[in-house]
């Protein structure tokens, strides 16, 4: 990894990014959530851990699942990069701990996101904002937003993803 505030070079960013879409893939199919997957990298460039939507039961969203796997005690992740298909949430119904506040508590200092929040279950994701907002680098790789979305396919379609 070089230094903070430029990441891994543009290629080893773009494949953490798509092994956390290829990852959202292994999510139980939900009428009422997205699937999304996420990719833990440590300061050294190496695989802390990962996690998929619904991986330990249907209310668990994709960082807390990899957070989850770290264990304890956790390894510091100030230099850390979480990669994830779907920007970190700000609320949820299922957790009184969106992702976004999840991130921020783990200490991740960087985190890397395919596609931003659509307006479909929330009307006003800001995770983005919220992270940055706190010192978190966020860096949007809109170069996977449409795998991301070809994904969830199954909640954009008319009608879908409601009730």
């Amino acid at each position: 990894m070089t230094a903070r505030g430029q990441g891994p070079g543009p290629g080893a960013e773009l494949e953490w990014l798509r092994r956390a879409v290829d990852l959202s893939r292994r999510c139980p199919p939900s009428p009422t959530a997205y699937s999304v997957g996420a990719v833990l990298v440590g300061a050294d460039g190496r695989e802390l851990s990962r996690g998929y939507s619904r991986q330990d039961g249907s209310r668990v969203h994709a960082e807390q699942a990899a957070l989850r796997s770290l264990g304890r005690p956790r390894p510091a992740l100030r230099g850390a990069t979480l990669y994830t298909s779907l920007e970190p949430c700000t609320r949820r119904a299922s957790s009184p701990s969106p992702c976004a506040r999840l991130v921020l508590a783990a200490g991740i200092g960087r985190v890397v996101v395919a596609w931003r929040e659509p307006p479909l279950f929330v009307a006003d994701c800001t995770g983005v904002e919220t992270l940055r907002a706190a010192g978190v680098e966020v860096v949007c790789r809109d170069e996977l937003a449409a795998e991301a979305r070809s994904v969830n396919r199954h909640l954009l379609s008319p009608g879908a993803g409601r009730g």
